[in-house]
């Protein structure tokens, strides 16, 4: 109903929106220390800026849901993270810009680390460099085969990360992930979910099967786990529903995809924070919404490393002044979820954020922090409801009813 609401009532004009989304950006006390690592973390331009607006908590998909990145980022953008669920396979295709057809079923592949008697040992299989990911995709492409009617294509995205995609008539989407989520235990079989999907859990069994035997003389990545089957379908564009002229600027692929799917434009990859930065300096002359992704603190927590996180919030604080002199009318700080170095992965605690903007009403939060920021104005609301908040203070909202 709210989505449907703020989609009737928009206004467009010259406004400026910045997302600046620092991916698992939540955390938790650790290392015996009682701050979280954002807390910890110096950081003088957040919190000069955090006196400044209005601030409080946000729920990706619902109070003790741990999110994916997928669905968090969905409600970021104010699509509603529930109906709009869907399998990161098709997010890492539009992150590569894979043709993608009707008849397509997407996959993720995590290239895994597995023992002699087949445990998984490491899900990321050391995080292998791009160069190797894409040696093991072309190994897998020309080793790999299925029955007739059934074309299989396996193309690398990066590091340990790789797309599978099977294209054919009547396959389906409603397959377990063969991802068991930890070490020390057998990946799961990808059995069907339903009837119907059947026939197509046992071309997966004979995926796994092959892979694991090509992969069988690789020192790391001897082994697929698969995540996210999904079939291809598109969505309603921040344009259309919005009105935003929009630019993507994210390094990781599956941002890239959603981005894409939504119909932003994509930035150019680049190498560092502050290359995103240099580029949305650089073009925000030419769009009125910008989401910039950072991927290290979402990274850094997933390896358990609450140092390195409080390390990258510390960059981008740095950062900060390069945004701010650009003068958004509105600029929104926050994550897509948290990802507690202490739990070395997402978590269902909800998100602090920021907005600033000169039709915002400043609250007494004073330093940018999960404990701070719950007594910000904005309280503590559903993800998806953000970017209404953030149409209305761009002026972007006409006024609903007589």
């Amino acid at each position: 109903m709210h989505s449907e609401l703020i989609d009737t009532l928009i206004v467009k004009n010259q406004s400026k929106i910045i997302f600046l989304i620092m991916d698992g950006l939540g955390g938790l006390p650790a290392m015996g220390r009682d701050e979280t690592e954002l807390e910890v973390a110096y950081t003088p331009n957040l919190d000069a800026l955090a006196k400044k607006s209005v601030c409080g908590l946000l729920d990706p998909v619902g109070y003790g849901i741990t999110p994916g990145s997928g669905p968090a980022h969905f409600a970021l953008f104010g699509y509603d993270p529930v109906k709009n669920n869907i399998g990161r396979g098709i997010l890492e295709g539009a992150g590569i810009d894979f043709p993608m057809m009707e008849k397509d079923l997407l996959v993720r592949i995590n290239f895994a680390t597995v023992d002699r008697e087949g445990r998984v040992i490491d899900r990321r299989a050391g995080r292998i460099d791009n160069e190797t990911n894409q040696r093991i995709c072309r190994k897998l492409q020309q080793q790999v085969r299925l029955k007739e009617g059934v074309e299989i294509i396996f193309r690398s995205v990066k590091e340990h990360r790789a797309l599978l995609v099977l294209r054919g008539d009547a396959l389906r989407e409603e397959i377990a992930e063969t991802d068991p989520q930890k070490t020390g235990v057998m990946p799961v079989p990808p059995h069907a979910l339903i009837p119907e999907a059947e026939p197509t859990a046992v071309l997966f069994s004979e995926i796994v099967g092959q892979a694991g035997r090509v992969l069988a003389d690789e020192a790391k990545a001897n082994m697929i786990l698969l995540r996210g089957y999904a079939r291809y379908r598109k969505y309603p564009s921040l344009a259309v529903r919005f009105g935003l002229n929009a630019l993507a600027i994210a390094s990781y692929p599956m941002y890239r995809g959603i981005s894409r799917l939504l119909g932003m434009d994509i930035a150019p990859q680049t190498d560092s924070i502050k290359a995103e930065i240099d580029i949305l300096r650089e073009k925000f002359a030419d769009y009125d919404f910008f989401f910039v992704h950072v991927k290290p603190t979402d990274s850094r927590g997933e390896d358990g490393n609450y140092d390195a996180k409080v390390r990258v919030i510390e960059e981008v604080d740095t950062l900060i002044p390069m945004i701010t002199e650009l003068r958004p009318d509105v600029l929104v700080i926050t994550g897509d979820h948290s990802t507690p170095a202490a739990l070395a992965g997402h978590s269902w605690h909800p998100v602090p954020v920021l907005l600033a903007a000169a039709t915002c009403r400043p609250d007494s939060v004073t330093r940018f922090g999960e404990r701070a920021c719950i007594q910000g104005g904005l309280g503590r609301m559903p993800m998806v409801y953000l970017m209404g908040q953030a149409l209305a203070h761009a002026k972007r909202l006409e006024k609903f009813g007589a």
